[in-house]
This record gives structure tokens, sequence and C-alpha cells, in this order.
């Protein structure tokens, strides 16, 4: 019996006997996981300290919970002031690092542009172009492949030899336009621009701004803008598991979306409309025409979607924001006449009645070049800038940037800060551009970042390929509608007194132009007159060739 009571004793111990054990372990392991996974949870949002300052965050959100529905940039300068040029942001997990000064633009994205010349994934942007729109893509070979056919097509030479015969006869028609149409002169400078556009990239020209070639890059953008805005959508990059709410229940995806068919649908149209024409034995010199040629020998790099987005870009560039700027410049003239007074002296001392100007007379108009500039400035159509991107970790002045950071260029911020030399920023004075005689482009390359005109081209290599057309177009408006007419704010027909223009009347979104708004258009004498309608009468034969 003994013997039998020791082996008994001698048999392991059944596990169930352990169980407390086990279970009490589980717990802690449990336990240890839920302190851990809250723990990174309330890292999330939060700034590294080496990063640049920036205003407090929360967890999760970072300081998500900061940024307005609209009016971003103005909420950045009030940042930029408080923090310094150089400050950062968290949105959730993602680093943003906001550049509000000269030299850290300079600096970074102008000499380090391989590094800084990406952009950052957009879900959005993803939605509303399916990755095929050059201004959103990241900095791929297509990408590359894109900027380097428009920075060819749109060169100075190229501007000079094809481009300037369609502006000159183009603007013509718009002068003819604003003295028979006085009251239509918004719907004016929208056609123009769209026409020498469509001119330039599809060989067809908008008459009207009610043809289809008048109107169609705004009826593309119609909420592409609204759709970009910092603010205006959910942080679904930030937090990606927002992506997979119901479109039916997302009125952000529902205006994405919508922007997406209606720009498929006009550039497709566009595109098509030329193949038609080639496809009767009509050729054109423009860039489609051009580029099929070539694609024909060699094959098409790119799919029809973004073969039609890039022709489509290009219009974009050289319509949307070139009249933004002028209708920005419109309304600032009518509310500041003495600028006009001060430009046409100018004007009369080269042109006279009998003869408009023209881009041989820029070197001896140099006040002209200051009202384009000052729009610019004053304005600028992007004005929180298109997000840059780096590609690898750096540091600036002792302050970490993050590799993959969204590296903001805030234009408006910048062109409104006294400390960066714009002396009373809210007003219009191309007077403080009276040392900047040349075109932007010889600013944004030069490595004396002070002597800077403005930043409305933005900086580095994704800078604006479209700067010369966009320059050339906006100097010869202005100097051809001051040449003929006095721009003033409009006056109530019954009291007589003047009805102030708001300033602050414009579209919120990525997009920032003037709202629709009246002005008194009277041309500046008879002679005027007269010399606009005979310039129109000798470019009329002109306009066939592209209708």
């Amino acid at each position: 019996m003994d013997h039998l009571m020791q082996y008994i004793h001698s048999i392991p111990k059944s596990p169930a006997i352990n169980v407390a054990v086990l279970v009490k372990g589980v717990y802690s392991a449990l336990a240890v996981l839920a302190v851990y996974g809250l723990y990174r949870i309330l890292q999330t949002g939060r700034r590294d300290p080496r990063m640049p300052p920036g205003p407090q965050t929360l967890p999760v959100l970072g300081n998500l919970h900061q940024i307005p529905i609209t009016g971003f940039y103005r909420k950045v300068r009030e940042w930029g002031i408080e923090y310094g040029g150089v400050f950062s942001l968290k949105f959730g997990n993602s680093n943003v690092i906001v550049l509000c000064d000269r030299k850290a633009i300079h600096d970074l994205v102008d000499k380090k542009g391989l590094v800084y010349a990406d952009r950052p994934h957009s879900y959005i942007g993803q939605l509303l172009t399916e990755g095929d729109h050059m201004v959103l893509s990241p900095g791929d070979p297509i990408t590359r492949l894109k900027r380097k056919i428009v920075t060819h097509n749109v060169s100075p030479k190229a501007i000079d030899e094809k481009l300037a015969p369609i502006q000159e006869t183009e603007i013509t028609q718009l002068m003819y336009d604003f003295l028979t149409k006085p009251e239509d002169f918004y719907r004016h400078l929208r056609r123009v621009t769209s026409s020498i556009a469509c001119t330039f990239v599809y060989g067809q020209r908008g008459p009207t701004f009610d043809s289809f070639w008048g109107h169609c890059v705004y009826d593309a953008l119609h909420v592409f803008g609204a759709a970009l805005e910092p603010g205006a959508n959910p942080p679904v990059d930030e937090f990606p598991f927002l992506q997979l709410w119901p479109t039916r229940f997302s009125k952000w995806k529902k205006r994405a979306l919508a922007s997406r068919e209606a720009m498929d649908n006009i550039w497709s149209t566009a595109r098509k409309t030329v193949e038609e024409r080639r496809a009767r034995g009509e050729k054109r010199d423009c860039l489609t025409d051009r580029l099929l040629d070539e694609y024909e020998k060699t094959g098409n790099p790119f799919t029809q979607h973004a073969f039609d987005m890039l022709l489509g870009e290009v219009v974009e560039g050289g319509a949307e924001t070139t009249s933004s700027s002028l209708l920005t410049v419109v309304l600032a003239l009518a509310r500041n006449p003495w600028v006009s007074i001060k430009a046409q002296k100018e004007i009369d001392a080269v042109c006279g009645p009998e003869r408009s100007p023209t881009w041989s007379d820029f070197d001896k108009m140099p006040y002209i070049n200051c009202i384009v500039k000052e729009g610019m400035r004053f304005r600028p159509v992007i004005s929180t800038g298109l997000p840059h991107q780096n590609a690898r970790e750096d540091w600036y002045e002792g302050m970490l940037i993050p590799k993959g950071s969204t590296i903001l260029l805030p234009l408006w911020a910048i062109q409104h800060s006294e400390h960066l030399g714009y002396k009373d920023p809210e007003s219009f004075n191309p007077d403080r551009f009276l040392n900047h005689p040349k075109l932007a482009d010889a600013y944004a390359g030069s490595p004396d970042y002070n002597a800077r005109d403005h930043y409305g081209y933005g900086s580095g290599r994704r800078m604006c390929p479209g700067i010369h057309l966009a320059e050339r177009n906006q100097w010869r408006m202005v100097a051809k509608l001051l040449w003929a007419f006095d721009i003033r704010e409009p006056v109530d027909p019954v009291t007589g007194k003047t009805i102030p223009l708001d300033p602050e009347a414009y579209e919120l979104g990525l997009l920032h132009g003037p709202l629709p708004f009246k002005c008194k258009i009277t041309p500046r004498s008879a002679a005027h007159a007269a010399t606009i309608r005979k310039e129109m009468e000798a470019v009329r034969p002109a306009f066939a060739k592209w209708e």
C-alpha cells in the first residue's frame, strides 16, 4: 500500500490544477496589450519634440480640430506670426511642415529640389483624377514626361513663335467685347483665356463664352477647387478607415466623383473633336495634333485617360488661373483709380490713341509689369499653395523634417506678411514692385531669395510650367485694357453714388477667384474706340482657321 501511495504522488499534477494561474497570466498579458495600445493611440497626433514648433495638439487628432472648413489660408498666417516662419502641424500621424519664410523655401524647396519634388498622396485627388492629373501626381516618370512636354511647348521661344499671334488676335477681340458689351466683362475675361488655351491645345477657339471652347474649362473645374480645399473633407488620408464610408452617405465623395465625371466628359469630348477633324483630313498647328502625329509613329506613352487629362491640364493651367488673376486686377483697378491713372500716363507716352500696346513695348511700360505682379501677390489663385512632399528625412536649422512630410508653401500667408517685406499687405499697391522690372521667372530662379517678387507660380521643381504663357497673357491684357478703358467702381443709377466693391468677395476653395461683380468700364476717348474697331476688323480673317 505504501508503495502504491508513493507511486500516485509521483504522477505529474493535471494541467487543470494550473488553470487559475494560466487565466491570471492571460489577463495580465491582455492588460499589458491594452495599456500599450492606449499608449500608441495617445501617441497618435503627438508632435515629435525635434520637429518645428506649432499649435498644441490633441491625442489622435493632432491639429485637425483646429483646421477651419474654409479660410485655412488666413489661419496659417496667424500661426506663422505666432510660431515663426517654419512651423509644423499634426494631422493624425501625418506631419505637415509649413514654410512661411523666404530663406527656408529657398534652402529646402529650391536648393534641394529633388528631395522636395514629390506630392503627398491624396485620396480625394485620386477620386477626382484617377491619379492622372499632373498637378496632384507624384514625381513619377509619367508626371516628369508630362512636365517635359508642357515645358517644351510653352517655352518663351515657342510662345513668341506660335502663340503670340493667337494671343494678339484674341485680346483684340477682348477689347472689342469690352467696348460693345462692357457689362459682360467677367465673361469676356473668362472666354479669352479659355479660347487662347483651347486654340493652343486643340486648335479650336471659342468666339463667345457660351461656345464649348469658351467655357469648357470652367465647367470642368466647377467643383474641383472646392473638393480640394484643406478642411473641406474628412481626414481620409490620416484615418484611412473613413475611405470605406458608403458613397451614398458621403457628400464629399459625391462631390469628388461628380467633378471627375465632368472633367472626364469634357476633356474626352475635346480630344474626340480633334480626332474627328483629323479623320476628315484636317490637321492644325496645335499641341494635340503635334502629339498625335508623333504617337502614330512612336506609340502613345499614356493611357487614353492620362492623355486626355494631359491636354485638359494645359487648358486648365492656361485659362482658369490666368482669368482669376486678371479679374483680381480689374477689381483692384476699379477700387484704386490712381493705379490706372499712373499706368495710363506711361502707356500714352509710348502709344497714344492710334495703336494699342504690343509685347515689344514691355521694356517701355514697366508699371504694367508691376500691376501684374501685385495682382498675383494680392490674391494668389491657389491661396494655400500646392503641397510638396520630401523623399527622405531632413533637418533644417536644428529642426527635424520627417520623411514623407507634407510641405506647405502657403502663398496668401507668405505674401501678406509684413516681416517678409510686403508692407501694408492688405492694400493693392503696384509701387511695391518698382524695383522688379523683369518677369517672374527671373526672380523665381535667382539665388537672392530676398529679392523674389512673389510665389504665385510655386517654387522648386514643381513650379508651374506655364509661367511664361501666363506672364505674357496677363501683361498683354492689362496693357491693352488700360490703354483703352477707364475702369471704376459701379455707380447707383438712382442716387449717382459710387457702390463700393468688396475686396473679400472671393470663391471659397483651393482655387481663389473673385465672385462675379460689377464695375463701370468706359472707353478713354472716341479715338481709342475707333482704333479698337479698326484693329478688330484687321484680325477677323485670322479667326477662321481656328473655328
